[in-house]
């Protein structure tokens, strides 16, 4: 049998439909089942949209958890949460949705490819996902030194 390395990732969550409580909630359930455990929840955050223009406020978190999947098999595993959850793109772009889930870090790996970039380019730019990482992300935590670099 193979043997896999426990890997530590944050994840950034927002919803800006529905009962958007109620789909970070179920999210970090899902999340829970079948990515790996979760280490740390943020509070939940209310933010504007970013990159587009909405009526609907998001509320967002972030979360830590320890996952034995690889970055990309994490990729597909949230990709298919938020499908499940009803998640559909109608445009190449930004636009409202129920979830939205995002791989910020992945230990202190850092991968570019057209499917996935890790560290997440634009995560320190967006307050929406900086206000709830450091919440849970202190001083010693190997995420720090991410944060500063």
């Amino acid at each position: 049998m193979e043997e896999r390395t426990l890997n530590r990732t944050l994840i950034s969550l927002g919803s800006n439909l529905g009962n958007k409580t109620q789909h970070l909630n179920q999210a970090i359930q899902e999340i829970e089942k079948s990515v790996g455990e979760i280490e740390f929840v943020s509070s939940f955050h209310e933010s504007r949209a970013w990159g587009y223009d909405s009526e609907n406020l998001f509320l967002n978190a972030c979360i830590t958890c320890y996952t034995i999947l690889s970055p990309f098999e994490l990729l597909e595993k949230i990709k298919e949460i938020e499908r499940e959850m009803g998640r559909i793109k109608t445009i190449d772009g930004y636009e409202d949705r129920c979830i939205d889930l995002d791989i910020i870090f992945y230990n202190a790996d850092s991968i570019q490819t057209e499917r996935l970039s890790i560290p997440h380019p634009q995560f320190k730019s967006r307050d929406f996902v900086m206000i709830p990482l450091k919440e849970i992300i202190k001083e010693m935590d190997p995420f720090w030194q991410l944060l500063n670099s």
